[in-house]
């Protein structure tokens, strides 16, 4: 899971009065961890890929699991919606992102490595001895940064 300093070192480039939306629902502690940093955020344990094109909202916001990244990619340049979605700094070098958002990605570089939370299927907390072992980029679409890549 991703840990709440993740999403707030970034809210001031997240928009203040639009609709958020995080699909991707994991362990549910990131509906706790935007309202703590003052952002309300649809949030619900759905289908993404069923229900993003049947739903309101104005940016998509989130950490995907990893695994379905091109497939989440894929209906986002299918969606058209802005969005932030966090993933390793390594996608950016696949051809499906190539292919998808060529010259269309803004990208915001954390100033340090994510150390994401490791949980059960209950939500437990796992303690773990080692960190990430990857870094990782907020790809931004459609979300009018100033620069096309912002450093933190």
């Amino acid at each position: 899971m991703t840990p709440w300093t993740a999403w707030n070192d970034i809210k001031e480039y997240i928009p203040k009065g639009k609709k958020l939306y995080a699909p991707f629902y994991g362990d549910g502690s990131l509906l706790k961890n935007f309202k703590k940093i003052g952002f309300e955020v649809l949030h619900e344990k759905k289908d993404f890929f069923k229900v993003a094109s049947k739903i309101k909202y104005d940016v998509i916001i989130d950490n995907p699991p990893f695994t379905i990244k091109k497939e989440v990619f894929t209906k986002l340049k299918e969606l058209d919606k802005p969005f932030i979605i966090l993933c390793p700094s390594s996608t950016i070098n696949t051809q499906y992102m190539r292919g998808l958002f060529k010259d269309k990605l803004q990208i915001i570089i954390p100033k340090k490595r994510i150390q994401f939370i490791k949980t059960d299927d209950k939500g437990v907390k796992i303690p773990t001895k080692t960190g990430a072992n990857f870094d990782c980029f907020y790809y931004c679409y459609k979300m009018k940064l100033k620069h096309s890549i912002t450093w933190l």
